[in-house]
């Protein structure tokens, strides 16, 4: 592992430089000036983040094209005989949530586990943070229902906090302390979760051959809607997450991620090892994931992430509104993280999974100062040569979004996955119909992770709210309230762009496109007519649709 360990970094520190000696060849070679300066260094400050992407994706394709099993050759699971399987506790949170949605699923699983003969290792747990005493009524209602049409009603069991203490990492941990007695290994679910029982199964059969594992995670893909927002947005996270993921298992090994759902926990070290700190003032981690992950490495434990698609899936937000408070929920609680760098006790490892989980959100600011003096230097009448200005980007944009962008490339060359995915030309009109919504979106994800940070370092904190999982459509109205900084600041720089000519507008329009048109965007992605379009023709369809 460390030699695998030195390869990536070493990609990454190549890669970057290489990044940024190019942007810095096309700035300068017609003379400096501050707003150049400044560009390079908010540029050099998105590169270490630019360049992980593409050595994780470049390692996951070039593992997922020569190796026989993938995701064995990065997660070993020993294939041995269970004599008996380890007593596992089924606990899925919840809060406010629709339980017409969150039932079906469990139903699924468990009545699969009962016929693969494995039912009565494992009891179901409902644990709910809901607050209104009226959605908890119905709640208890709902699952009344389920218990009473199971066969095992006793393995099924709802508890509910009076106070949510700790957000869902403190549901978690009351769980383990209170009534996880007799129990080995916990199945941690989300509230729009679902497993097959063959994914839940070799999960545990591999916590049961490796004593030291104490997580064992798999991939999580997104489930086949009807929706626009959704449906484009998991076909291309679904393609770049096979590759980052198999490549960043390659390298990090026992020392992997926790994304805090659909992962089976081994409960004695994680009740022990992971009782999250406060932070500075009193406050609770938000996002407790990453941390639980950390701390279990330091306390020599390992965490594991099993790069395999098959029976693991999960909701997507339905519209933009709803992924764009979710992202500014997760950045909220990513760059608590900052306070944790030198807790006592983690890995070297631990301490670059939350530098990483810091990296994800902490370039936005620096992307959004990009457009801004780009546009700022083109009203200005500063000049960068069109070659070189090409080469940059190009470099730029391919290693950016080289984990996705191979990941498409994996299925095309692969016979049997095109023909999951319905053919050459589906995957084809699917992955470019896709990266022009990510261009888009990424653009008004920038601007929007930027206000949050403002909105943050202004002393306003991010709350523990429902989510909506709720397909439905946006108005003009709400769009327009949430939309109006991007769309102006789109405007603004595109005037600056427009001022320099065509040839610097064209160029701007893919990485800054989608500000101008963020409320158009909005309203049209979350149209129930786009999606039926895109279904009807099998645009961006994944194989679990194809599949029927």
């Amino acid at each position: 592992m460390p030699a695998r360990r030195l390869l990536t970094f070493a990609l990454l520190a190549a890669i970057a430089a290489g990044l940024v000696g190019l942007v810095a060849a096309a700035l300068g070679a017609e003379g400096w000036s501050l707003g150049k300066l400044l560009f390079l260094a908010a540029f050099a400050g998105t590169a270490p983040w630019t360049a992980l992407c593409a050595v994780n994706g470049l390692l996951g394709f070039a593992i997922l094209m020569l190796a026989r099993d993938p995701a064995g050759f990065t997660f070993a699971i020993p294939d041995r005989p269970v004599a008996a399987l380890p007593r596992t506790a089924i606990a899925v949170t919840v809060r406010n949530e629709d339980m017409a949605q969150v039932l079906p699923p469990l139903r699924r699983l468990l009545d699969g586990l009962d016929a693969a003969g494995a039912g009565d290792a494992f009891a179901l747990f409902i644990l709910s943070d809901t607050q209104d005493p009226a959605h908890a009524a119905a709640e208890e209602k709902a699952l009344a229902a389920f218990r009473a049409a199971d066969t095992l009603v006793d393995r099924i069991k709802y508890r509910r906090r009076a106070e949510n203490t700790g957000f869902k990492a403190g549901n978690v941990m009351d769980f383990l302390d209170h009534h996880a007695d007799g129990f080995e290994l916990m199945l941690a679910l989300d509230a729009d979760s679902e497993m097959s029982a063959a994914a839940v199964l070799r999960l545990v059969r591999a916590m049961a051959n490796e004593p030291r594992l104490a997580i064992a995670q798999q991939l999580i893909v997104g489930r086949p809607t009807d929706a626009a927002f959704p449906r484009l947005f998991q076909f291309g996270m679904r393609a770049g997450m096979r590759t980052w993921a198999t490549g960043q298992a390659f390298w990090q090994g026992g020392d992997g991620p926790y994304w805090g759902h659909n992962a089976v926990l081994r409960i004695a070290p994680f009740r022990d090892a992971c009782r999250l700190p406060l932070l500075p003032g009193g406050a609770h981690i938000l996002s407790h994931d990453q941390v639980e992950a950390a701390l279990l490495a330091g306390a020599g434990w390992q965490v594991r992430v099993l790069a395999s698609e098959q029976g693991s899936s999960e909701a997507n937000p339905p519209a933009l509104p709803e992924f764009l408070h979710r992202d500014a929920r997760w950045l909220a609680g990513n760059l608590q993280y900052r306070h944790l760098l030198r807790l006592p006790g983690l890995s070297a490892m631990g301490r670059w999974q939350l530098a990483q989980a810091i990296l994800l959100f902490a370039g936005a600011p620096l992307y959004a100062a990009m457009l801004v003096l780009a546009a700022a230097m083109a009203a200005a009448g500063e000049r960068v040569p069109a070659g070189a200005a090409g080469c940059a980007l190009g470099a730029w944009l391919l290693a950016l979004y080289a984990p996705k962008l191979l990941g498409h490339a994996e299925v095309l060359l692969k016979p049997a996955e095109r023909a999951r995915y319905g053919g050459a030309r589906r995957v084809a009109v699917g992955a470019g119909v896709e990266f022009i919504f990510t261009l888009a979106l990424d653009a008004i994800g920038a601007v929007a992770k930027t206000l949050a940070m403002a909105r943050l370092a202004l002393g306003l904190r991010a709350g523990w709210v429902a989510q909506n999982r709720t397909a439905r459509g946006v108005g003009w109205g709400e769009a327009a309230r949430m939309l109006w900084p991007h769309t102006l600041l789109g405007l603004a720089c595109f005037a600056g762009f427009a001022s320099a000519g065509w040839v610097t507008l064209a160029w701007a329009l893919p990485l800054a496109g989608g500000l101008p048109v963020a409320v158009p965007l909005c309203v049209l992605t979350s149209d129930p007519r786009l999606g039926q379009w895109l279904k009807a023709r099998g645009i961006a369809a994944i194989p679990e649709e194809l599949e029927g």
